[in-house]
């Protein structure tokens, strides 16, 4: 035992010689290691595998992926690597998706992120009336006698959130200042139950014909 006390230090400063000079030749000079290097690239996420009825929503659409290239071949490109998401058999609602690699054969080293939260709503359609939004002031006595919307209804087309905030399509026409018929297209907009236009909702089409009638009068109708 005291023997054994004695060459402790001794046989510490061995094992950290050796330890050193194994670290030294693992990796100076091994060949493999030196070859090598990782290389990062930005690839876009791509949605797979979703019915046509159906979009995914996600704020994540770039996936960062380190890999092990070799220093004598050509690098990888990112085209050459695709981040998918499969949404097969996935049903509407917030869901969280693994972050598939397609790629020639390489070494990933990481990747970042590795799944991906979204949303996943059903695309739907609706028809609706436009209604009749006068514009400006009536002068010399004009009133509007009749007006007419050609077509009489539009297809409104989106996410069945978006859908649900639209109260109504407006159309805004200016009140005339002359008797007579006017023909002019006027833009047709989606609006939530206090008038804001709701976005992310198609229209189709999108202008329809207004044509409106004025008469001489004691004041405007509405």
């Amino acid at each position: 035992m005291k023997l054994l006390r004695h060459n402790f230090p001794l046989k510490l400063l061995s094992f950290l010689i050796a330890l050193t000079g194994w670290a030294f030749f693992r990796y100076t000079n091994n060949p493999l290691l030196a070859s090598q290097y990782d290389q990062q690239l930005s690839v876009p996420i791509v949605a797979i595998n979703l019915p046509p009825d159906e979009v995914a929503e996600y704020s994540d659409k770039n996936a960062v992926v380190t890999i092990r290239a070799n220093r004598d071949a050509a690098p990888i490109k990112p085209d050459q690597v695709k981040a998918v998401l499969n949404l097969a058999g996935l049903s509407s609602g917030v869901q969280n998706v693994p972050i598939t690699l397609v790629a020639p054969n390489i070494a990933v080293q990481s990747l970042s992120p590795g799944s991906v939260t979204l949303r996943i709503e059903r695309i739907e359609h609706r028809l609706a009336s436009p209604l009749i939004h006068y514009t400006g002031v009536a002068r010399n006595g004009v009133v509007v006698s009749k007006i007419s919307a050609d077509p009489t209804s539009v297809t409104l087309q989106g996410t069945s959130g978006v859908l649900a905030q639209v109260a109504g399509v407006r159309v805004d026409v200016p009140l005339p200042q002359s008797p007579g018929a006017t023909d002019s297209m006027r833009r047709v907009v989606p609006v939530d139950v206090i008038g804001r236009t709701v976005r992310g909702v198609s229209v189709t089409p999108d202008l329809i014909l207004i044509r409106v009638t004025a008469v001489a009068g004691e004041g405007p109708q509405r």
